[in-house]
């Protein structure tokens, strides 16, 4: 969608498997808050385009690979829920967004980094669908993991990221939603991209 458009690309959920790849490499104890404050001034995240790809680099080493395993996916749900983890990544969030012209992905982002977004998707799909999207997907990259252990971390992660006090994932009152349990990457995009030309219209 951001390539159509001619947008940049943020992928908010990266952000947070990054400071979980980094709180992990450091054996960071997430319940001690000024433990979690030093680790995360030691933190830099850029997004970089290799080969036409979003690539994510924590402090200027491509982790892109490294940040969707298991063992980031399993733990990254408890940090994303830390406040002051999800102050400093919202904050550079938002920064980001200064200058518009960004697509931007994330389970908070449409209800708490940019409220007044011109236009909002929650997007779904059923969690069957979800958790064989994320077994294709980690088994091209030569991950190798268990369909089993893939729909218990899904569930596991929406719980938590459902439920936490600070800003919980829940859809916007103004977000339009698209299931696409049933949709091709292709199909999905097109509609995308009709809600976003529609609403571009309208603003000029």
């Amino acid at each position: 969608m951001a390539k159509n458009l001619g947008y940049i690309y943020v992928d908010s959920g990266a952000m947070y498997r990054a400071v979980t790849l980094y709180f992990l490499r450091k054996e960071v104890d997430i319940k001690d808050e000024e433990t979690v404050l030093l680790a995360l001034e030691d933190i830099n995240i850029q997004f970089k385009n290799i080969e036409g790809k979003n690539t994510t680099f924590l402090n200027g080493e491509n982790v892109e690979l490294e940040i969707r395993s298991m063992e980031v996916s399993n733990f990254v749900s408890p940090v994303a829920a830390i406040p002051i983890v999800r102050k400093k990544v919202v904050k550079q969030q938002r920064e980001m967004g200064i200058n518009k012209g960004i697509v931007m992905d994330g389970r908070d982002i449409g209800t708490v980094v940019f409220k007044d977004a011109e236009l909002k998707i929650f997007l779904t799909a059923s969690e069957a669908i979800r958790a064989k999207r994320r077994f294709d997907e980690l088994n091209q990259k030569g991950l190798k993991v268990s369909l089993a252990e893939i729909q218990q971390n899904l569930k596991e992660r929406d719980h938590i990221d459902s439920t936490r006090k600070d800003s919980p994932l829940k859809k916007a009152d103004d977000a339009i939603i698209i299931d696409n349990s049933n949709l091709s990457e292709k199909e999905q995009t097109e509609l995308a991209l009709s809600l976003a030309h529609k609403q571009i219209g309208a603003n000029q």
